[in-house]
């Protein structure tokens, strides 16, 4: 295990480094209020948790990180993260489209190691889709408009899009512990809506299509279908220098009451400036909303820094109340957004998970456990 430095003077967010598998403690006393007022207990620590994890520093995350990485697939307890360092990711990023039990048991295995699980969605558009479509038609990156037909009560789409969040429900309730329990998870179920390649995205919906589309997955999640384990996530893409990044974040806000954590999606290549830019607004959004935030998805396609992660990704995040980093998954050496042993960053990468700041599984605290000096409604 890592050794934690305690930093007193110049991290004036840190209230002092932790030991794993102890309980967090915010830096002074704070409400925070949920989407779900009926999360179950351990959702609404975990919710807690990532807001003091924000003050103590920055879990790392990879998507798909235990199905496959470069050169394995289907491994037992492998990971490229491990493979390197020997910790897997703190974050297990994975797909709600293509959910399937072999997914859902390795959700049970990161939470019984003590890690955190967040579910984006790559869905595919329900007007368009068929087992005859190619790529892009009928995908996610089909931005055929439909927003406007699931939103009209009674309507083919509006009964079909129903059915398609009963699948959602059943497999978000699969998702339990040991005791039965259900297994606190993120949720993105509309990532990326600043963008124009989704059929929920800028140009396949009005602002108020989007708003209203948000509140009816919400609403038919909680209330309809009494799912209590999730965290509802927004995450616009932000990769550039904005010259109003706040703006950008909150575009076609919800409303404070319909989103738990913020994120952003920032591919922002070697553009330096851009990532810290964009953390940084992250972290005014932060304070005006008073709810947790991450970078939800990062990573440099194939063409990495072989100082990338200290150098390009870590000085953003120091001091800045920023949950997690994730970054994409590695498929293949030509679409690797995260280190891998024969990656020009792994030793960098060591750099990066020695650091004091950086928290990865085998630091993690009780995520699961409300921490000290903070309220949940």
């Amino acid at each position: 295990m890592k050794r934690f430095l305690i930093l007193i003077l110049f991290l004036p967010f840190c209230t002092g480094a932790f030991a794993a598998g102890k309980r967090l403690k915010a830096p002074e006393k704070t409400v925070l209020r949920m989407v779900d007022p009926g999360a179950t207990p351990e959702t609404k620590a975990l919710y807690a948790n990532l807001w003091c994890m924000g003050f103590h520093g920055v879990m790392f995350g990879h998507h798909d990180y235990p199905s496959y990485g470069i050169g394995w697939r289907g491994d037992a307890d492998r990971s490229d993260v491990k493979d390197i360092v020997g910790s897997h990711p703190a974050v297990y990023s994975l797909d709600m489209a293509g959910i399937n039990d072999r997914k859902i048991e390795l959700l049970r295995e990161a939470h019984r190691r003590g890690g955190v699980s967040m579910l984006v969605w790559h869905q595919s558009n329900p007007l368009t889709e068929g087992p005859d479509k190619k790529y892009p038609v009928g995908t996610a990156w089909d931005n055929t408009k439909v927003v406007d037909q699931i939103l009209t009560e009674g309507s083919a789409m509006n009964i079909k899009y129903k059915a398609r969040l009963d699948g959602v429900a059943e497999a978000l309730k699969k998702m339990v512990d040991d005791q039965d329990r259900p297994i606190p998870v993120i949720f993105r179920p509309l990532h990326e809506h600043t963008q124009t390649w989704n059929w929920w995205g800028r140009s396949a919906t009005t602002e108020p299509e989007f708003i209203a589309f948000w509140r009816f997955i919400v609403t038919y999640l909680r209330d309809t279908k009494g799912v209590h384990n999730v965290i509802y996530a927004i995450s616009p893409q932000m990769d550039e220098v904005y010259d109003d990044p706040v703006g950008r974040i909150l575009f076609r806000w919800p409303g404070d009451e319909w989103v738990d954590l913020v994120g952003i999606d920032c591919y922002h290549g070697r553009n330096r400036a851009a990532f810290e830019s964009n953390v940084k607004a992250l972290a005014e959004v932060s304070k005006r909303v008073h709810k947790p935030v991450g970078v939800t998805e990062t990573g440099l396609e194939n063409d990495h820094n072989a100082d990338y992660w200290t150098h390009d990704v870590l000085p953003a995040l120091r001091n800045q109340p920023c949950c997690m980093v994730v970054a994409w998954r590695n498929d293949n050496p030509r679409h690797a957004f995260g280190p891998y042993p024969s990656d020009s960053t792994a030793a960098d990468f060591k750099l990066f998970y020695n650091d004091s700041w950086t928290v990865f599984e085998q630091d993690m605290p009780d995520m699961y456990r409300l921490p000290k000096g903070v309220t949940v409604k």
